[in-house]
């Protein structure tokens, strides 16, 4: 694939570059990079200017039952599972661990043995294999 314009390009370092003529710009005004951003539709990322009748100290708190506290515990557990659930199973599974104190993987676990007990047969058998470290 060679053709006759590659043998023909200017060398990169045989003369000697005249950059003089580049400069950097000053930087743009405050005033100017506001107009333009706004012209833009660019919105601040700033905080929101503080409006009567409320506190500009801080967040707004979220409404209950939104953030949940941080659950971390050291179990030995070294796999992740990520699953889409409906919100009442995932607050019927939150409500489940509160209630008994078992961190979220033990419930996750007692619900696969149970899972296990209640299936009959084939499928059963093999799962409890894989489960034989549950209480």
């Amino acid at each position: 694939m060679n053709d006759q314009r590659s043998n023909n390009r200017a060398g990169l370092f045989e003369d000697e570059l005249d950059v003089s003529g580049f400069a950097p710009k000053p930087p743009a005004r405050a005033e100017q990079v506001k107009a333009v951003a706004e012209e833009a539709g660019f919105r601040s990322r700033g905080p929101a200017p503080a409006r009567a009748g409320r506190p500009a100290k801080g967040p707004p708190a979220a409404p209950a039952g939104e953030r949940r506290e941080q659950r971390r515990y050291r179990t030995g557990r070294n796999q992740q599972l990520n699953l889409k659930v409906r919100a009442q199973d995932a607050e019927a599974f939150y409500a489940i661990a509160d209630a008994e104190g078992w961190v979220l993987g033990d419930v996750f676990a007692r619900a696969v043995a149970a899972l296990a007990r209640d299936r009959s047969g084939r499928e059963a058998n093999s799962y409890r294999t894989a489960i034989q470290w549950l209480p």
